[in-house]
């Protein structure tokens, strides 16, 4: 059976991932130090499967993986510092420790001898240099240049730390293929962003009250998390995908923050007015991917629109964290 890992296996798109791999015929292991992931029920029926297993060990630790064969043939590297607060409050850790998590995953990959890709989670938060000096081209592709916000500001720091990941994973001499998620989103996706805060917070009022929404103008393609890791699983799959830098994402439609608030009202299902909000410092105005490169090596684009994947994850929160009593309630 073949065999796949995927670091940061415990969070948000690595559960996903791990249970696509598995369906595929994949013997799986999902790696993760639990910081911030949880094993929670959904987590609990995947590792309950013969074929997959969490490996609770932490990639900063210089020997947390020396135990691991050379047998992986796909290795997908997800793991890193996240969160606005993080990048916030610990700049210089988020630089150093996901520089060092990704020189530890790409090691392992090195010592690997059926390796057919080593895939590396990069973010669409490098075009932000960009779109903010320059006129970026919306929707933006791969090929666009980058740009460097000012290196002051802590929140440049999550997007120097993959940038530069993606220049090691470019240089390393394994099979690679980097990918720019765009605002993926979905079940067990935690709470800190803007969806399920949304969601919670419109469930939360009652009928005749205002939502307070900021960034009303900005503007967003939301991509539903199965669609997501379709595009990543089939791109570790395409011999064509190698070497490449790959947005995942949905190109189209382009919805304003403020209509979003709109749909997760209709969709909760309350009578609720708009309270528009000053922007949300440091905020792309836009970003959507150009997903015309994605589409050709791997024959997909996304299927779900945002009022389905809205129904769909507004049910599972309402079940597991607005209602719920396990570990991913609040």
């Amino acid at each position: 059976m073949a065999r796949a890992l995927v670091t940061g296996g415990c969070g948000f798109i690595g559960s996903h991932l791990g249970a696509r791999l598995e369906s595929a015929g994949y013997e799986v292991d999902l790696v993760d130090n639990l910081a911030r992931g949880v094993v929670d029920d959904d987590l609990r029926a995947l590792l309950e499967r013969p074929s997959v297993r969490l490996v609770e060990c932490d990639l900063l630790d210089p020997e947390a993986l020396e135990g691991l064969d050379g047998e992986y043939e796909l290795i997908f590297h997800l793991a890193a510092i996240v969160g606005v607060a993080n990048v916030l409050e610990r700049p210089y850790e988020v630089l150093d420790l996901n520089v060092a998590m990704t020189t530890r995953a790409l090691e392992l990959a090195a010592r690997q001898e059926r390796l057919k890709r080593f895939v590396f989670a990069s973010t669409s938060e490098v075009y932000a240099g960009t779109l903010e000096q320059f006129e970026l081209e919306i929707p933006t592709p791969e090929s666009s240049p980058i740009a460097l916000p000012d290196l002051g500001r802590p929140r440049t720091s999550y997007m120097l730390s993959k940038l530069y990941g993606e220049a090691l994973c470019i240089h390393s001499g394994v099979p690679v293929t980097v990918i720019r998620p765009h605002n993926v989103y979905g079940p067990r996706m935690g709470m800190s962003h803007v969806i399920p805060e949304l969601l919670e917070r419109a469930r939360k009022a009652a009928d005749g009250d205002r939502l307070e929404v900021y960034s009303v103008d900005h503007r967003r393609t939301f991509c539903y998390v199965e669609d997501a890791v379709e595009m990543i699983f089939l791109a570790a799959r395409s011999e064509a995908a190698v070497g490449q830098v790959l947005n995942v994402g949905k190109e189209g439609p382009e919805i304003a923050i403020g209509e979003l608030a709109e749909m997760v009202i209709e969709t909760v299902g309350r009578d609720l007015a708009i309270d528009p909000r000053p922007a949300t410092q440091g905020s792309p105005t836009r970003r959507a991917p150009e997903m015309s490169k994605m589409t050709a090596l791997t024959s997909y684009a996304a299927q779900v629109d945002v009022a389905e994947g809205l129904r769909r994850t507004y049910r599972w929160y309402e079940e597991n964290v607005f209602e719920g009593t396990g570990l991913s309630a609040r």
